[in-house]
């Protein structure tokens, strides 16, 4: 990905992502296995374009990063 070329982002279930406790208590009504989720899990980034919009809220209340906040206030935005 151009934006953060050092994430390796892939796609995962909720339920394969082992998302925070604080995230999954916000996504009661959501299906774990068929939900997707387009994350670095090493880093704890997501991409808000390809996750389901429920997920990418819930995920925006724990330590994860949103890829935009990353690559400009976060770890990312501190690249040469």
């Amino acid at each position: 990905m151009e934006i953060a070329p050092d994430l390796q982002f892939m796609h995962y279930t909720v339920a394969e992502a082992r998302l925070p406790a604080e995230a999954l208590a916000n996504l009661p009504d959501v299906p774990l296995e068929t939900v997707a989720i387009c994350c670095d899990l090493e880093r704890h980034v997501f991409n808000p374009e390809h996750t389901d919009p429920k997920v990418a809220e819930a995920l925006r209340a724990t330590h994860w990063y949103d890829l935009r906040e990353w690559t400009t206030t976060g770890p990312g935005g501190a690249r040469p």
